[in-house]
């Protein structure tokens, strides 16, 4: 289980202008809500929030979040950036309880070189890259490793096929395809007949002239 450490200080006042005038501060506005709590506002240093994300995997590390003195234990649930300069505008933080299992997406890692990429020149085609699991926060993996070595040309793996941690459930479809090696794609070679029908030139097809009509020039 992946963990990391967040300082945040609470706030009283909400609402568009009030988050608004927080970010010029240099903070950005979240909330942490959770189980048997009411949501409370936050206010977070840009910098450290900005680089805490750079770091960690958002949706499955645990966040010891610090609030006025008081740290709970968190999951991030929602970064909402803004569209176009792509800074954080607001975070939502979860707590945690223990022994009450949560929903999170989990990365893969995909290891080894497919013998069907090594020797067949297949291509490897990674098709999800996060799986989404019901754990309980003691137990959140970091990421979910797969061997793709024994992977010939044509073969493929599903989500019924990985092995997962005791106490894991899988919420995504068992038959939903993980990664395939494909057969290498051909390149179709020009005939030099077929050039030639390109490149000759098209026949000049005349009026026929009518009887006693001269040849203008």
């Amino acid at each position: 289980m992946a963990t990391a450490n967040l300082s945040a200080n609470s706030r009283a006042e909400s609402g568009k202008g009030a988050a608004r005038k927080l970010r010029q501060t240099g903070a950005v506005p979240g909330v942490i809500y959770g189980h048997g709590r009411e949501p409370q506002s936050l206010a977070i240093n840009t910098r450290d929030l900005e680089k805490l994300l750079s770091t960690v995997s958002a949706g499955s590390t645990v966040i010891e979040l610090t609030v006025d003195g008081k740290t709970a234990r968190t999951l991030i649930r929602e970064v909402q950036r803004h569209p176009f300069k792509r800074h954080v505008v607001h975070i939502d933080f979860q707590e945690l309880v223990a022994g009450e299992r949560v929903a999170v997406n989990v990365p893969l890692r995909f290891i080894g070189t497919a013998e069907g990429v090594k020797t067949g020149g297949g291509i490897l085609e990674e098709v999800v890259h996060l799986i989404h699991l019901k754990v309980d926060p003691s137990n959140i993996p970091e990421h979910i490793d797969i061997d793709v070595t024994p992977l010939t040309i044509g073969h493929s793996l599903h989500i019924r096929d990985l092995t997962l941690p005791e106490g894991v459930t899988v919420l995504d479809d068992a038959n939903a395809t993980i990664v395939v090696v494909s057969a290498p794609k051909t390149v179709v070679e020009e005939t030099p007949a077929a050039a030639a029908e390109v490149t000759a030139e098209p026949e000049l097809i005349r009026k026929p002239k009518a009887e006693g009509e001269e040849e203008t020039k």
